[in-house]
């Protein structure tokens, strides 16, 4: 009867049950094992060699359609899944890589006084600073602060960076995953569990955010490094999914009024036409934000002062740009006069917007 079943058994054709009997009458029957062997071998000749080799895009693919699929157990904010999500697509990405990739140069790039800048670093330095940044909405929610004793000259980003790049007697190593990773998931956990705490300021020095754009705000730096190191060792990467990325866009959009206002003060930006007549809340001369392919939509920018209201009827620009395009402007990874797919209306008014969305960067 058992014999019977060795083609069966070699084509894995069996049931669980006749595959068990078959294995353990192998293992007492030298003649049915040396069949057995004789069949699988014939098998292995009928089948097509094929690459053992992962598709390198399988691991992203599968961890989005997690993500999407299954809720975690304790409900994850709206407005925190961003950056659950581009945390765990990034340690995904760590997890594939070798120890020598670890020390690939990279080169951080953002957009400062209306001029490219960059600074070089490693894979595992590009970690660290995303550890020491966020660790600003670490210590708002009470967590343990990355730095440590390091005494960081302000909180601004790029000073604790700078300062934990210091204290590093070596360059950081792949051993700066531990911390970050831990320290991400602390995040996620802590704002499950704190419910409805939005609205808390997350300080960045020179200006705040209350927690749930911190967290957006925090998602896009994630895959906008992740792209970074994904570069350095030739590995691919997607951008997130179309509703992460349209909610980093919403942020960028209705930061902007902020930023061309603050542009306005030191110089760069045109003056409004009439910034002494919008107050807040009326609506003033508009430019018309059009985001195309993933994450798309339609955003209308006030130009006279922050407190303005978007309207249609003074819309005196439109711009539109893919989505991903936008936020590699936002990132200081494209320059402003490269950017826009469309243009029409007022040219001064584009070019501010523009090089305001270029001005949200930083290191």
């Amino acid at each position: 009867m058992l014999t019977s079943l060795l083609g069966a058994w070699a084509l894995a054709a069996c049931s669980a049950q006749e595959a068990a009997a078959v294995e353990e009458h192998l293992g007492e029957c030298d003649a049915c094992a040396d069949e057995a062997l004789r069949l699988r071998e014939a098998v292995g000749l009928l089948q097509r060699p094929e690459s053992l080799d992962l598709d390198p895009a399988l691991r992203t693919r599968v961890l989005d359609g997690c993500l999407e699929r299954r809720p975690p157990r304790i409900p994850v904010p709206e407005w925190a899944r961003p950056y659950d999500a581009e945390a765990a697509r990034l340690d995904a990405l760590l997890q594939d890589i070798g120890d020598a990739e670890w020390h690939a140069p990279v080169r951080l790039r953002w957009f400062e006084a209306d001029d490219a800048a960059s600074r070089r670093t490693t894979v595992a330095g590009v970690i660290a600073h995303l550890l020491t940044v966020d660790g600003l909405v670490a210590v708002a929610l009470g967590l343990a602060d990355p730095l440590g004793d390091i005494t960081a000259p302000a909180p601004a980003p790029a000073s604790r960076t700078e300062a934990y790049w210091r204290a590093s007697h070596y360059p950081p190593t792949r051993a700066v995953r531990a911390p970050w990773r831990e320290q991400s998931h602390s995040i996620v956990r802590t704002v499950s569990f704190t419910g409805d705490a939005g609205r808390m300021p997350v300080s960045y020095g020179d200006f705040e955010l209350p927690l749930h754009d911190a967290m957006l705000d925090r998602a896009f730096e994630c895959w906008v490094h992740a792209e970074d190191i994904a570069d350095a060792v030739h590995y691919p990467y997607q951008p997130p999914s179309a509703r992460h990325l349209n909610s980093m866009i919403d942020l960028a959009a209705r930061m902007l009024p902020g930023i061309l206002a603050a542009r306005r003060r030191v110089g760069p930006a045109t003056p409004g036409t009439r910034p002494h007549l919008v107050t807040a809340g009326e609506p003033g001369r508009s430019l018309r934000l059009e985001i195309e392919g993933s994450g798309g939509g339609e955003w209308l920018i006030p130009l006279d002062s922050p407190g303005a209201v978007g309207s249609a009827e003074h819309e005196v620009a439109h711009v539109a740009l893919d989505g991903v395009e936008f936020c590699r402007l936002a990132a200081g990874h494209v320059p402003p006069a490269e950017a826009a797919a469309g243009q029409a209306g007022d040219r001064e008014a584009i070019r501010d917007v523009l090089f305001a969305a270029a001005s949200l960067s930083r290191m």
